[in-house]
């Protein structure tokens, strides 16, 4: 996995710049009513009745002229006078695109003091949100701190933050506003942005946290359900496995997600399912990446070889099927029953696969349970019948010494069954 794995120092933030346009298209006449009990002086009121009068035309360059002649003014100016010009000079500059003046009037208008304290709050996130459009990330951080004690902040404002913490290299931080922002992601009933998870995924990539990394990239499958992060997570979790077992477990879960896109990872899934007895799936497995171009030229004669081999294997299990099946049902313990449902598997017949493993499992008498679920599993999956493919990969937890790492796959795997 790559040291900057998800690109993200180099992705602009993501604004919602229609919030400004929002903000910004408040007539002048609506300010004047908010405070019907200030009113401008008379030594401007020519020029700024001329420049309402362009702003309600759209003739914003022009109301430019008229508030930079206000502004101008040789008359002592009140409090609200300069707060009011400055302002609507900021609702001219975001009409004109002119984002870096706009902020530049809107911080004369703040310094003027004459914002009330309910004027405050979205004047702050106006400002945040200014601010971090125009990269000054250090700027938008202590606005967006003002919006959040306000409670003027959204749940994207908070996302927006966790953003400009990260581009600051502040992990920390970034997580903090980041789970805020999760938090208001759910009380509102809305997913959290995928952005969110990705940015915890990125700092502990950067940190060679293996743990956090993992961390993120299961609350991303659960959000997504991404192929790249299945890939990414198994990956991960195989780099840790020592068990040949164990290890085709994580490859059965990496094929089954349709994340499987090296073809070392199928030949070597081939082998291992070859050499567990399971010819019929190690073919079925390894044509698929044959038929689907994923064999690098280099490794074609290698594994053409061991198709050929395991097309000859897999046509005799198949040959000795009705023979199998005859006997598994005669015996009174359930092995036997489940190797042949696995058989019947990697033959693509998934209805008799799950019935031969059910009849196994109630009869009890099998060496390798967490192997009979997790065929069931897969089989009622092949099927559509999630609800009992999920009831049986519920059952993995009650199998005595199962690895951890292939429980909680599975069970990840299981919850997203359908979706």
């Amino acid at each position: 996995m790559s040291h900057s794995i998800m690109g993200l120092r180099s992705r602009p933030l993501v604004l919602c710049i229609c919030a400004l346009m929002g903000f910004a298209g408040l007539s002048p006449a609506a300010f004047a009513a908010d405070k019907p009990k200030q009113e401008l002086s008379r030594v401007i009121a020519k020029e700024m009745t001329a420049a309402q009068k362009a702003m309600a035309a759209s003739q914003w360059s022009e109301a430019l002229k008229n508030l930079e002649a206000a502004e101008a003014s040789k008359g002592p100016l009140s409090t609200y006078d300069k707060k009011t010009i400055a302002e609507f000079k900021g609702i001219c500059y975001v009409r004109l695109n002119n984002l870096k003046a706009a902020q530049t009037s809107y911080e004369q208008a703040l310094a003027t003091g004459g914002y009330t304290a309910d004027e405050l709050p979205k004047t702050y996130r106006l400002l945040f949100q200014l601010a971090a459009t125009n990269k000054q990330e250090t700027k938008a951080i202590e606005y967006g701190k003002q919006a959040a004690d306000s409670g003027s902040a959204t749940d994207d404002d908070l996302l927006i933050m966790a953003q400009l913490y990260y581009q600051q290299k502040d992990c920390k931080n970034s997580a903090v506003w980041g789970d805020k922002a999760i938090a208001a992601f759910k009380k509102a009933g809305q997913p959290p942005k995928e952005v969110l998870y990705q940015l915890k995924l990125q700092c502990a990539s950067d940190a060679n946290d293996t743990a956090g990394m993992k961390a993120g990239l299961y609350d991303l499958i659960r959000l997504t359900n991404k192929t790249s992060y299945w890939n990414n997570l198994i990956r991960l979790e195989r780099q840790d496995e020592r068990e040949d077992r164990n290890t085709l477990m994580l490859y059965r879960v990496m094929f089954d997600t349709n994340s499987m896109n090296a073809d070392t990872d199928y030949i070597e899934m081939a082998q291992l399912l070859g050499d567990a007895g399971l010819p019929g799936e190690a073919f079925a497995v390894l044509d698929k990446a044959m038929s689907s171009g994923v064999i690098k030229d280099d490794h074609k004669e290698r594994t053409t070889r061991l198709l050929t081999a395991l097309k000859t294997r897999a046509d005799a299990d198949k040959k000795g099927l009705p023979q199998l099946d005859a006997e598994a049902q005669k015996n009174p313990a359930g092995q036997l029953d489940v190797k042949l449902g696995e058989v019947y598997f990697g033959a693509g017949d998934y209805q008799n696969a799950a019935t031969a493993i059910s009849r196994g499992i109630g009869k009890g008498q099998i060496k390798q349970m967490d192997e009979a679920y997790v065929y069931l599993g897969r089989s009622q999956a092949a099927l559509k019948n999630y609800p009992e493919a999920k009831k049986a990969f519920s059952q993995l937890k009650t199998v005595p010494n199962i690895s951890q790492r292939v429980l909680k796959l599975w069970d990840l795997y299981s919850d997203k069954l359908g979706s």
